[in-house]
């Protein structure tokens, strides 16, 4: 794992062939740490423009020839000259880096956060190393304090961290017999990240080995692993453990947990509980007539069991979401025949590098020139980061609400929809199938390198899109009347993403539980704490999953870093139990509707998401700017919260 610069000894002739594999706009970046001065950008050709996923910053091919070229010079002096760095670029040289690297300007309300991610004067979020602020808040918490942190996937191992950072005592209970999560769990054929995991990675812990730009779920699930032992969590986590019910008790305020293990059932207390049990962790299954009928096997995605083997079967996919998204290019070469059922189409935008792996070049700059790792991550996060959200945002004047929402919007619809007709040859039948009848962004938008199209293009595949009435013993009935006859069913139909911290029972103060109070709507003050459950901190909670960029693990570590400013409040008061007042919640949960009724997942045009609860009222989505929730999540405003 990165930042640990490895000396050069590499002749010019393999440092030339390194650097053309590398990011040359990243490069730069580098060259600007190895001489010590801005002057080399004005010396060279520069990035012409920024969008995701692209990171030679659309410069020509000989301009990048050109950095290359005076790379290999720069570099060669670097390492003949003993390899020692020149201080380091100021802040007003720092900012002039940012600018050229993203073609554009980068507004001061972003500074404090990008330099934060860039960490290059070490960790500055505090998440893995001890702070002089630890101490204090320890000798001002309760002898015998201990927090429990439920779930041990990526927001559960990043509190573990930091808890074991401040020497705070925990225990991790998950619930499943690795670490995790999500890449725990989802083992189906393709799983893998679509976030660019060198940002995809925390912040504190980058690493210069991935294989692959977006990694499948063996080496993430690898990483997180790596993660738990590097910073010593692994002993403090109790595997095969479920959190039953937990209540709160005023009389030593303090949380009474119902742990259940192998059949057995036990009672331990905590001064706090953090749940870390993710949105999408409770696989969903279609409420179809005689599901339980068939006599084949099945799975839903996430829980695709390690011997399931649909070579030369008759397959059905239920779903045209993220995940059969990379089910079904993965399977179609290896099955008789793959019928995919699919409610609604999904938008798409073109990420050809979606499968690529990544080059010995792009490694060795990662292991060997100063910061490049860290300016690369800049470069993945800059156009994932707020940009996102204006072609998402309703124009309420904008003429053409049946089709799109805003000038911005209707021209990304075309781009979209000239991208999918490319490829299938202006099929008119295919067309009508493929290409969504709702608002361009107005779904999870799926990054693809043709692999779907050329999927359901194949003589042995067949996308459906009548509606399943049934499932029986042999297959599935549709509408039409037509039967479909398969030997596997694979239900890619999501999750309870709604129902927070189900099916666990929480029980708050006066005997409120924490599902009658929610409800079909949770809410939680910046998706964290909850009016009438003292001393509960959620971890992607309600209204703060991301679907305009960015990365959860960038949330989470915003949302760690305010749940440890809450512990600082107790402390303050002598580890007095902290919880937010209705009005705090109430004020922020209006300002939070009152966001997500001007964005595009609100349209009438989408009449089935996750993105919504039962009624359409949207609970798990953020549409803040990034800046604004890093902002809000520094430290706790004591005058949300009463102690005691």
């Amino acid at each position: 794992m990165g930042d640990e610069l490895a000396p050069i000894t590499d002749d010019d002739a393999t440092i030339a062939a390194a650097l053309e594999d590398v990011s040359v706009p990243t490069l730069l970046m580098s060259l600007v740490h190895l001489t010590g001065s801005t002057a080399i950008l004005d010396e060279l050709p520069k990035p012409a423009g920024i969008f995701l996923n692209e990171v030679q910053g659309f410069m020509a091919p000989e301009d990048q020839q050109v950095v290359r070229a005076r790379a290999v010079e720069i570099i060669a002096g670097f390492r003949d000259g003993g390899g020692v760095l020149p201080p380091p670029p100021g802040p007003d040289e720092l900012r002039t880096m940012m600018e050229v690297l993203v073609a554009g300007p980068v507004g001061d309300e972003y500074l404090g956060l990008i330099m934060e991610e860039l960490g290059l004067d070490g960790d500055a979020r505090g998440l893995s190393e001890h702070t002089p602020a630890d101490d204090a808040v320890v000798a001002g918490l309760p002898e015998g304090f201990c927090a429990l942190i439920i779930g041990a996937g990526m927001s559960g191992l990043l509190a573990a961290i930091r808890f074991e950072a401040a020497g705070i005592p925990y225990t991790v209970i998950e619930k499943n017999d690795g670490i995790g999560g999500t890449w725990h769990e989802n083992r189906y054929p393709g799983c893998r990240v679509d976030v660019g995991n060198h940002f995809y990675c925390y912040s504190f812990a980058p690493k210069d080995d991935w294989t692959r730009f977006f990694a499948t779920h063996e080496e993430l699930r690898g990483y997180f692993e790596d993660c738990a032992d590097r910073f010593g969590v692994r002993p403090h986590i109790r595997f095969g453990t479920e959190v039953v019910q937990a209540v709160w008790h005023d009389d030593d305020g303090a949380w009474r947990v119902e742990l259940r293990s192998g059949g057995v059932t036990e009672a331990v207390r905590a001064d706090i509980v953090v749940s870390a049990v993710g949105q999408l962790n409770r696989p969903k299954l279609p409420d179809l007539p005689g599901i339980d009928d068939f006599a084949g096997e099945w799975c839903h995605s996430a829980r695709w069991p390690e011997d399931l083997d649909v070579t030369g079967k008759r397959v059905a996919v239920i779903g045209s979401g993220a995940s059969a998204f990379q089910i079904v290019p993965t399977i179609a070469p290896d099955v008789e025949r793959l019928t995919v059922f699919q409610r609604s189409a999904p938008w798409m935008f073109e990420n050809p590098h979606y499968h690529d792996e990544v080059g010995e070049g792009v490694r060795w700059a990662m292991r060997h020139l100063p910061f490049y790792g860290r300016w690369y991550r800049f470069l993945l996060f800059w156009p994932g980061c707020d940009g996102g959200l204006p072609p998402m945002r309703i124009d309420p004047d904008w003429p053409h609400q049946d089709t799109s929402i805003s000038e911005l919007n209707e021209a990304t619809r075309q781009v979209f929809t000239q991208y999918l007709l490319d490829q299938i040859d202006d099929d008119p039948d295919l067309a009508a199938k493929v290409v969504p009848d709702y608002v361009c962004l107005g779904k999870r938008t799926l990054q693809d390198n043709g692999s779907w199209l050329a999927a359901l293009q194949r003589d042995d595949v067949e996308l459906v899109t009548e509606t399943i009435e049934a499932v029986d013993a042999t297959g599935l009935r549709t509408a039409d009347g037509r039967h479909h006859d398969v030997d596997v069913i694979v239900y890619a139909t999501g999750f309870h993403a709604n129902r927070f911290l189900w099916p666990m029972d929480i029980v708050g103060r006066g005997g409120r539980t924490l599902a009658e109070q929610w409800g079909d709507e949770p809410s939680a003050l910046l998706g964290i704490t909850v009016p009438g459950f003292p001393n509960l901190f959620c971890l992607y909670g309600p209204g703060t999953n991301l679907a305009t960029g960015g990365s959860l693990i960038f949330h989470s570590e915003c949302q760690v870093r305010y749940v440890m400013g809450c512990l600082e409040l107790m402390a303050e008061h002598g580890g007095a139990p902290l919880e937010v007042t209705q009005q705090a919640h109430d004020d922020y949960n209006a300002r939070l509707q009152d966001e997500l009724a001007t964005m595009i997942w609100s349209h009438p045009s989408i009449t089935h998401s996750w993105y919504r609860n039962d009624a359409g009222t949207i609970t798990v989505l953020s549409p803040w700017r990034l800046c604004d929730y890093w902002t809000w999540t520094r430290a706790p405003d004591p005058a949300h919260y009463t102690p005691g």
